[in-house]
């Protein structure tokens, strides 16, 4: 029993940590920051001010998440983000095809908890902060734990803010802007006007579902009386929900920080007054027996504050590709803007214009200029608000967070500061990026501490020569102008392939090819061949004269024609895929991107996948042979298909395929690296989409590695993940290493796309 008495003022409880990096915010950005982190040695604080991680794609907001690949609604092929945001998407398709997103918030917490260098603070608000005297650097964080009555002070030498509003920054001091920049400050064609408005608001979503009885809904007082003040309201149907509607959105007139709790306000006035309409219209009776599941009680905000670095990303760096020597991460989500009245807005409620492919991040927009230990990561970055527009979904956001992380551990290995890591360190800052699975767009990478690197020879047991993408028994009619991409370089080889002309017509076939190799939007248009079709089955050669004078895909497209039927395969391969010139209005892909004025964007068509079961590849025959699959893709410095497949794959034939790795003499092995095909072109969004797998068809499931004596050294079985190591307790020492792997799906050859070794 506690029994006091006191006139004094009391304090609460208090608990002081001191550790090497502190993370504010634990949405997918600070949570994928905290786990890069732990892992690279750093013992990590994490505070986060909600009871679970995950910020917009939490259970509390159930945000999908999104990034380069874009709903697959774009050219970025290849593009999903790798490294810990991969892992998480990965682990959470394992186990939770369904998208549940009370599932994703447990596969995010295990993640964390499973690293014993983070010790994190749920529902802990960060409030204050102390600077060091005479320096422009913080020295420690105030924060309270609602939960617990506590409060927490952390000290560091480092400090990363990936709160969204940018809390530690602001009380910092650290320089940042709200709102647009004008047109002529940076030169952006597609910088928003004030009618248009300067910022995106929030928004708030609910769930509803049929439970087999009429429901009776009786709406709160606060709801929305006249459905018309929306001016989307038509568009509302009962089997819409979740962040399908992400366009119910306010707050872009207001301030998006502190005014966070009045634009609530209004979007549950909104949502209670949408499903009012929907239930008691009279408009949709097929909503007699559905009722409300869950309705968001915190809004998912989209802008505030954007923080200054070195240097800011601007329009013209994401249209352009522009190449930066510092690239830590990439982006690919469209120029995506919204009106900032929302769903109030008489206007379109996004305007979304894409770039040919994927961009660069440079190091420079992650650390503050003017704040000495801070990193910033997450939509807060050091970004024009057109650029942000862009760099501000959740995947490009994470991957933002893994390369703050990774320079935190250079700072603290060197004694350095943030900007000095990427001045003075910059080699060993992208290798270990590199090493954790980022993708660098346009950056070489030399690891040669890498003892694959070293080897005399790397060999297999068999290479696929493609020479054909065998006949199956789906047939479709060429409703989209459909093309194969196929991996090329010198002459390409002549195609055979097989149709159904419904009657009597014409099919035009063109082979195309990226401007940029290593962008994958055809817009190069090599030969145009017209083919007269007779009505019923036949066979059609077409030579073609073309030379690629580098690796690139070629695009053999056959163009829209719906009366004619082409034969697909079943065959599924690694770097190789089908596109198809459709449409994906929900990424604002119409079949092509043209804008009416001078935006600053550029004018192509998309070509886009289908999502398996769908998505075949085209049945062919070629008249020589690709090989494109060799063993020296294992060490090209590639570990994803980008001009070529960067991939070693194996002979359809040999099901358990082997990697000979020899040397001129024995080597001490402490851990091998493995890096899978686990499809970097699905986007494998967390909620609301129900996916057909929970392992990638091109993925090895199994590896076994033997030493020169044929013994059998380490194992990995049942793979799902892109990324696998062995670990050693005490180095192996051989001449020859021996890895056997074998994958599950019966039309996929095994494949490879890296091994390293390391003493």
């Amino acid at each position: 029993m506690i029994k006091e008495e006191s006139t004094y003022k009391r304090e609460p409880k208090a608990i002081s940590y001191s550790t090497d990096l502190v993370i504010v915010g634990g949405g997918l950005t600070g949570t994928c920051a905290a786990i890069t982190a732990a892992r690279a040695g750093l013992k990590v604080v994490l505070l986060q001010d909600r009871p679970v991680l995950g910020g917009n794609c939490s259970s509390e907001v159930r945000l999908w998440i999104l990034g380069a690949t874009s709903h697959m609604g774009n050219n970025n092929r290849w593009a999903r983000e790798g490294g810990v945001i991969d892992e998480i998407m990965l682990e959470n398709l394992y186990r939770n095809p369904d998208g549940n997103p009370l599932i994703f918030d447990t596969v995010m917490l295990e993640k964390v908890v499973e690293e014993k260098n983070i010790t994190l603070l749920l529902n802990t608000a960060v409030f204050d902060l102390d600077k060091k005297d005479g320096d422009d650097a913080i020295k420690a964080v105030h924060a309270f734990c609602s939960q617990n009555s506590t409060r927490y002070t952390v000290t560091a030498p480092l400090f990363c803010d990936s709160s969204g509003d940018g809390i530690l920054g602001f009380l910092s001091g650290a320089a940042f802007r709200m709102g647009a920049e004008s047109a002529d400050e940076f030169g952006e064609k597609f910088a928003p006007d004030k009618a248009y408005g300067e910022l995106l608001g929030h928004s708030m979503y609910f769930y509803s579902k049929d439970i087999g009885r009429p429901v009776k809904f009786t709406p709160p007082s606060f709801a929305l009386k006249d459905i018309t003040e929306i001016p989307r309201y038509k568009t509302f149907n009962p089997k819409d929900f979740g962040c399908r509607l992400w366009w119910l959105e306010y707050g872009g007139r207001l301030d998006t920080v502190h005014d966070t709790e009045k634009i609530k306000w209004e979007l549950w006035k909104v949502v209670y007054g949408a499903w009012n309409y929907i239930k008691n219209s009279g408009e949709f009776p097929e909503a007699e027996n559905m009722t409300l599941e869950w309705v968001g009680t915190i809004p998912g905000k989209r802008e505030s504050r954007r923080f200054e670095g070195d240097y800011m990303l601007r329009q013209q760096d994401v249209v352009e590709q522009k190449k930066f020597a510092d690239t830590v991460a990439f982006g690919g989500w469209s120029l995506d803007l919204h009106p900032a009245d929302g769903v109030y807005s008489d206007q379109s409620g996004c305007n979304q214009w894409h770039s040919k492919g994927v961009y660069s991040i440079p190091y420079r927009c992650y650390y503050s200029k003017n704040i000495n230990n801070l990193f910033i990561a997450g939509r807060i970055i050091s970004a024009t608000h057109v650029a942000f527009a862009s760099t501000r979904v959740m995947a490009t956001s994470a991957a933002g967070g893994q390369a703050v992380a990774i320079a935190a551990a250079i700072c603290k290995k060197y004694n350095c500061s943030p900007r000095e890591a990427g001045e003075l360190h910059l080699e060993e800052l992208q290798r270990e990026l590199w090493r954790s699975g980022q993708y660098l767009p346009q950056t070489v990478v030399s690891d040669t501490e890498d003892l694959v690197q070293k080897a005399i020879s790397v060999t297999a047991s068999s290479t696929l020569q493609l020479s054909e993408l065998a006949g199956g028994a789906h047939w479709a009619v060429i409703k989209h102008s459909a093309a194969q991409m196929l991996p090329v370089s010198g002459k390409i080889p002549s195609v055979t392939f097989w149709t159904e002309a419904l009657e009597d017509t014409t099919l035009q076939v063109e082979l195309r090819k990226s401007s940029k190799a290593f962008n994958h939007t055809p817009d190069i248009t090599l030969e145009t061949k017209s083919m007269k079709l007779t009505k019923g089955k036949q066979e059609i050669k077409i030579d073609w004269e073309a030379t690629f004078e580098e690796d690139c895909y070629a695009f053999v497209c056959f163009m829209k024609n719906e009366k004619v039927k082409l034969q697909y395969s079943d065959a599924r391969i690694t770097g190789l895929v089908s596109v198809f010139n459709a449409t994906n209005p929900a990424v604002s892909n119409y079949g092509k991107q043209e804008p009416d004025e001078d935006i600053g964007v550029d004018t192509f068509e998309f070509w886009c996948p289908q999502r398996r079961p769908e998505g075949r590849n085209i049945a062919m025959k070629l008249g020589t042979p690709l090989s494109a699959f060799e063993t020296g893709n294992l060490t090209n410095g590639h570990h994803r298909p980008i001009s070529r497949p960067n991939a070693w794959v194996a002979d359809f034939t040999d099901r358990e395929p082997m990697l000979t790795i020899s040397w001129d003499e024995p080597k001490a092995i402490s851990r091998i690296d493995f890096v899978f095909d686990a499809d970097y072109d699905n986007p494998m969004e967390n909620v609301i989409y129900v996916h057909p797998e929970t392992v990638m068809p091109f993925c090895a499931s199994n590896v076994k590695v033997l030493n020169c004596n044929n013994e059998i050294v380490g194992t990995i079985s049942d793979n799902h993940q892109s990324r696998g190591a062995i670990h050693f307790e005490k180095p192996i020492n051989t001449q020859h290493l021996k890895i056997v792997l074998s994958g599950n799906s019966e039309h996929v050859p095994v494949s490879l796309l890296e091994v390293r070794c390391y003493a």
